[in-house]
């Protein structure tokens, strides 16, 4: 416990530190997220805040995981770090083609998956599988991996919001890892909560700086970790343990409700619209909560305690199964959505 309270320590000391010093470097070279259509910020604000958030996490991994925990998975989980966030921060700087990025992202899901041992091995019953074979596993690992942290690339769009999440859902599965001792994955969870802790001190409204694609990389690729970790090692718990969750994938979900589930609402509108899936427009949930009336912060606080009740739903309703409980999540998701969809078109036909 004493490892996770100084990591956590540390890598928020380190990014708040750094930032100031980043936002300096930003405006003498003018590396700003200028203003559009499409976004909801109005005056040119520096986007490199992921450097400090990533600087803050690997250097406290590093300092303060025992060496009796620091073993050859969490050496190849720091390489996909590296990797993500050679991306993100070459993105933020000098924009790259889509491809390039996502052979990147592919690259860092790979080492995951093959070297560090980050996979779905089993889907608990769900539409009647259990044991996957080996090619299945490996292709439904890198996909979830690479789903997770666009999502969280996609739903960085208002201030506080991604890093918000990021807290809620790496200090839920954080606990959790600590709970069965698996400090190494533990120390990992709560060094990133306390980078978008110190973070957020800049990024809520008026925000001094934005996290860019090296942050919401990053911040997605951890939850992918915990995420997979978390239902993998139930496997290893016996079904007498106070952690073990009887819907372990479908928990995970409820945890991940959010990210996943706008990620997957947008997707499934722009096709139905003939357009690409990464087509840009308006039609994220922050958007729409924006639109309603909501400052930046209104909005992030509503989704941030919408994600817990969704948290504490996946939590107390885990008795009715994978396929049920995932079912259940998705349907609570919709309606919430639909709702939000009516407000929405009332505020702006009201304006009009």
């Amino acid at each position: 416990m004493f490892d996770i309270i100084l990591a956590f320590i540390t890598a928020f000391t380190l990014t708040y530190l750094a930032i100031p010093s980043i936002i300096s470097i930003a405006r003498k070279k003018k590396l700003f997220d200028e203003p559009g259509e499409r976004h909801s910020h109005t005056v040119s604000t520096p986007s490199l805040g992921g450097i400090a958030i990533f600087a803050g996490v690997i250097f406290s991994i590093i300092l303060w995981t025992p060496f009796t925990y620091f073993n050859e998975d969490l050496q190849y989980i720091l390489c996909a770090f590296i990797i993500i966030f050679l991306i993100g921060a070459k993105d933020d700087i000098d924009p790259i083609s889509p491809g390039k990025k996502a052979l990147g992202q592919l690259f860092a899901a790979a080492i995951l998956v093959f070297k560090a041992n980050v996979k779905l091995t089993s889907l608990y019953g769900i539409f009647g599988v259990h044991e996957l074979p080996i090619p299945i596993s490996i292709v439904l690992s890198i996909f979830t991996i690479l789903v997770i942290i666009n999502a969280f690339n996609l739903i960085d769009g208002i201030n506080g919001l991604s890093a918000s999440l990021g807290i809620l859902i790496s200090v839920v599965l954080g606990s959790w890892f600590y709970q069965i001792d698996r400090i190494d994955i533990a120390i990992v969870a709560f060094t990133l909560v306390g980078s978008s802790l110190a973070f957020l001190r800049y990024n809520i409204t008026p925000a001094q700086i934005f996290m860019g694609d090296t942050g919401s990389l990053l911040l997605g690729l951890v939850c992918s970790i915990l995420a997979l970790q978390f239902i993998e090692l139930h496997r290893e718990l016996d079904v007498s343990s106070p952690y073990f969750f009887q819907a372990a994938p479908s928990v995970a979900i409820g945890i991940l409700i959010l990210p996943l589930y706008d990620t997957l609402r947008v997707f499934i509108m722009r096709a139905l619209k003939g357009k690409s899936p990464f087509y840009p427009d308006r039609t994220h949930i922050h958007h729409l909560l924006i639109d309603s009336g909501l400052t930046h912060m209104q909005a992030t606080s509503v989704l941030v305690v919408v994600n817990m009740f969704f948290i504490f739903m996946a939590v107390k309703l885990q008795h009715v199964g994978s396929l049920n409980l995932l079912i259940l999540i998705l349907g609570m998701a919709t309606l919430l959505t639909v709702l939000l969809h009516l407000i929405s078109n009332n505020k702006i036909a009201a304006k009009k």
